[in-house]
């Protein structure tokens, strides 16, 4: 899926658990697991606005867009989501 989560990053930064988390925010563990995994297909706005005033940050750092073919640390060093530079689209 194109849309990357990143809860379990904000969590660590916090040092908060997954349970407390899905208490403060009022969901069940479960649901936020489902959301946290990127097994979710939607996301309410409230659920989201709770996310982000619990763990006191922004929407984007909470989601991301990757290109289908990336992956968690195989973006081949690229910089912001950009595509890394192709062997053909640095040859002359």
């Amino acid at each position: 899926m194109p849309i990357a989560v990143d809860i379990d990053v904000m969590l660590a930064k916090r040092k908060m658990s997954v349970g407390e988390l899905a208490e403060r925010v009022g969901i069940t563990p479960a649901n936020l697991a489902v959301l946290k995994n990127g097994r979710a297909k939607a996301v309410r706005f409230s659920t989201l606005a709770a996310l982000c005033e619990v763990l006191e940050c922004q929407p984007g750092d909470l989601l991301r867009w990757e290109t289908d073919g990336a992956t968690d640390g195989a973006k081949d060093g690229a910089k912001d989501g950009a595509p890394a530079p192709t062997p053909e689209s640095t040859m002359p």
